[in-house]
């Protein structure tokens, strides 16, 4: 009788290995980008909180402030849209992350973020 072989070999494992290696450097490479884009989301929540019925360019301001604090570089302040809604202002972040992965390959992230601010 024949016997059968079980299990995986050194080559199907070394492969799994490797794809498994990947996708955990391709996570490890984009943890930093969902950090910044934590902080400037947190950025614009307490910007639209302390700032209820401010003007716009108070609002740039407060954000320049908290973009020097929150040491955010992956998208400027002057960037984020304000744009006047009803009786307040609505915040938007939208922006294209980009890092490096293998070579001339890189990941990019688009974010998108918008927050209300509630006028007096």
């Amino acid at each position: 009788m024949r016997s059968r072989q079980r299990g995986a070999t050194a080559l199907g494992l070394l492969c799994i290995v490797a794809v498994l290696g990947f996708g955990l450097y391709g996570v490890i490479r984009l943890v930093p980008l969902y950090m910044e884009y934590f902080s400037v989301v947190r950025a614009l929540e307490q910007t639209a909180k302390e700032n209820a019925g401010a003007s716009s360019q108070n609002l740039r301001t407060s954000l320049i402030r908290r973009w020097t604090v929150e040491d955010i570089k992956s998208v400027e302040p002057r960037d984020i849209d304000i744009k006047k809604t009803g009786n307040g202002f609505t915040m938007r972040a939208w922006y294209r992350a980009e890092t490096p992965f293998v070579g001339n390959v890189s990941l990019a992230v688009d974010f998108d973020k918008s927050v209300d601010v509630k006028g007096n």
